[in-house]
């Protein structure tokens, strides 16, 4: 289909705005002409995503789906965007999470009450989120970026708990410095290429930029920040936290499922392909920081008395993992961390999902009057095992991939990285994953397992509902999808994988292969 070829990725992304535009025109008393609308534009979106990736020519390492408009034309900022393999992934999860998250949202609205606000800010939300990912030009990209800022401020901030104030001006403030050296970083890339660009593609060209070592190492160390903000990467998490915590179920879910994405695609989309000697530079550093976030997030998980925060704490050492497998700087490693970042998405929104429909019935996230969950909610008792098993990495589940092949790629990193050091990540990488197995195996016991408390013994408290199921099969079947058969994801990106792998110093698709004189 040609408009496919052409138009696809635009209307994806876009759709979602209109329909908060169209809902923000109906009137409010109108509540299920909202809901409706809502669902019917990101369902739409989804199946125009969905088209997209049906015609995607896997194999193919160049951009897909490409158009060029002139935007900007005073600064050449263009609006240019386009998809590849490392780029379609995570354009069909943010889709997929946003309109499941409207499926929950269709009798699951946070308290105020407010159709019109919420669901507008959701589809705000997603148009920001998916944009980031087909954005090819860094001005384009920043908008996108800032645009996710806005929507997630207000849905913390009005739709939160107790101190929705408090997470929301620092998720706020946090992500907003990121974003100002990331600025910085982008501006200087303008100003330091010949002639003067900000096309991704155009910059990664050999020639485009000459930058002296340490004016190059300063640029990728202000991108990296921003990024690692956003990731978010030791020790810049202390957001993410409390973000979690406070948000709505639904702002969680999106939160952990696609927004901390958008640092490690930020990565592997700008940074390395357009500063390849800083990057290689700066890759033991991260590497570094990403086993620290490993074992922290999990010992900090062993320490938590809130469900919702323990899941929170738990997405810091997953997101270590796909940072570890970008520092290894192999075509495994930008594997492990595209699947990483999708298993991840898939499995964590679907335990946000779970510790929201755990609140409203039992009013409480406290692990210690959660007890005897299986007794009252065998059902809904049975997700939670199943998708705390999947994180915690069992094999032939989702979770699995990730980590082990970040480790694998750690064994044999980049012939230009100390293997000494990076076999030592690895061992310390291996040490997160028992400890990843001991804090949900422990969650389990007590909020599964545990004794019933005496008031629930008579409370009528509901198990799994249908619209419940409707949001959460997709995800509990991509968890087992994606768990037999990691191909699915690898083979559309494994070509665009190795060809930024070969705009490494040295690079070649035999990257990983290691030297024996190291």
């Amino acid at each position: 289909m040609n408009w496919v070829d052409e138009w696809g990725i635009t209307l994806a992304v876009f759709l979602p705005v209109v329909g908060a535009l169209a809902i923000l025109l109906t009137p409010k008393a109108m509540d299920v002409v909202i809901r409706g609308l809502a669902l019917a534009f990101s369902g739409v979106a989804l199946v125009i995503g969905l088209m997209v990736a049906g015609a995607f020519e896997v194999g193919e390492a160049g951009m897909q789906f490409e158009m060029t408009r002139s935007w900007i034309p005073a600064i050449n900022a263009n609006y240019h965007v386009g998809i590849d393999g490392i780029s379609l992934p995570l354009m069909v999860l943010s889709l997929l999470v946003t309109f499941l998250c409207v499926i929950y949202c269709y009798w699951h609205l946070p308290e105020p009450v407010n159709p019109k606000a919420f669901l507008s800010l959701v589809l705000l939300l997603e148009t920001g989120m998916t944009g980031s990912f087909i954005a090819l030009d860094l001005v384009l990209f920043f908008v996108f970026w800032e645009l996710v800022l806005v929507p997630m401020y207000f849905m913390i901030g009005i739709w939160g708990t107790e101190r929705r104030q408090y997470a929301s001006i620092k998720f706020f403030l946090y992500t907003l410095f990121g974003s100002m050296f990331m600025l910085l970083g982008f501006l200087a890339l303008y100003f330091q290429s010949e002639p003067n660009t900000f096309d991704m593609l155009e910059l990664q060209q050999a020639g485009v930029l000459n930058l002296p070592v340490g004016l190059a190492h300063l640029i990728f160390g202000g991108l990296a920040l921003g990024f690692a903000i956003k990731v978010p990467l030791w020790p810049f998490h202390t957001w993410l936290p409390d973000a979690h915590t406070e948000a709505p179920t639904v702002g969680s879910v999106l939160l952990a499922a696609v927004l901390l994405k958008m640092g490690t695609y930020g990565f592997l989309r700008i940074a390395i392909p357009i500063l390849p000697d800083a990057a290689m530079t700066f890759a033991p550093v991260i590497g570094i920081l990403a086993a620290i976030a490993i074992v922290y997030g999990a010992l900090n998980c062993l320490a938590q008395t809130d469900l919702k925060r323990l899941i929170a704490f738990s997405s810091v050492g997953h997101m270590g993992f796909v940072m570890l497998g970008i520092a290894t700087m192999t075509p495994e490693g930008f594997n492990a961390a595209i699947f990483g970042m999708v298993a991840h998405g898939v499995i964590t929104g679907m335990l946000f999902f779970l510790a929201g429909s755990i609140k409203e019935r039992f009013h409480t996230r406290m692990i210690a009057d959660l007890g005897g969950l299986s007794v009252k909610v065998p059902r809904m008792a049975g997700i939670l095992a199943f998708a705390s098993i999947a994180s915690l990495g069992l094999p032939g589940l989702a979770g699995f991939w990730g980590e082990v092949i970040a480790l694998l790629a750690s064994y044999q990193p980049h012939p230009d990285l100390s293997l000494v050091l990076f076999r030592s990540l690895m061992v310390v990488g291996g040490i997160g994953t028992v400890l990843t197995a001991g804090y949900f195996l422990w969650m389990l016991q007590r909020v599964n397992l545990g004794t019933l408390s005496t008031k629930w013994h008579k409370s009528k408290i509901s198990d799994v509902e249908p619209l419940e199921y409707l949001a959460w099969v997709p995800l509990l079947a991509l968890v087992v999808v994606l768990g037999l058969y990691p191909r699915l994801i690898m083979d559309a990106t494994d070509s665009s994988v190795t060809a930024l792998v070969e705009m490494l110093p040295g690079g070649d698709a035999d990257a990983s292969i290691a030297t024996t004189d190291r």
